[in-house]
C-alpha cells in the first residue's frame, strides 16, 4: 500500500489486490471499496492488480481487506 496527500486535503492510496482477472472483478472490487465512509473515487486495474482509492481521509487497512474480501479476492500486503 502507498499512501499520498494532495494540496486539497483527499488522500490517494495504491492497494495492491491479488487474482482480478477482467472487468467483472475490477468492478466487485470498485464497489465494495467505493461503500466505505469517505471514499470519493475507485480506479481497479486487473492487469496490475493495483486499486488506486482517493478518499477524504486515510483509510483502515482492515476497512479495505473486508471489501475486498467480500468482493472475494485478496488484499497484498504490499504494493
Amino acid at each position: 500500500m502507498t499512501s499520498q496527500t494532495d494540496t486539497q486535503g483527499s488522500v490517494t492510496t495504491v492497494y495492491k489486490v491479488t487474482g482480478m482477472s477482467c472487468g467483472h472483478c475490477e468492478g466487485a472490487v470498485s464497489g465494495e471499496i467505493s461503500q466505505l465512509p469517505g471514499v470519493s473515487s475507485v480506479a481497479a486495474v486487473a492487469s496490475s492488480g493495483e486499486v488506486t482509492v482517493v478518499s477524504a481521509a486515510p483509510l483502515d487497512e482492515a476497512a479495505v481487506r473486508a471489501a475486498v474480501d467480500e468482493a472475494g479476492f485478496e488484499l497484498a500486503d504490499t504494493v
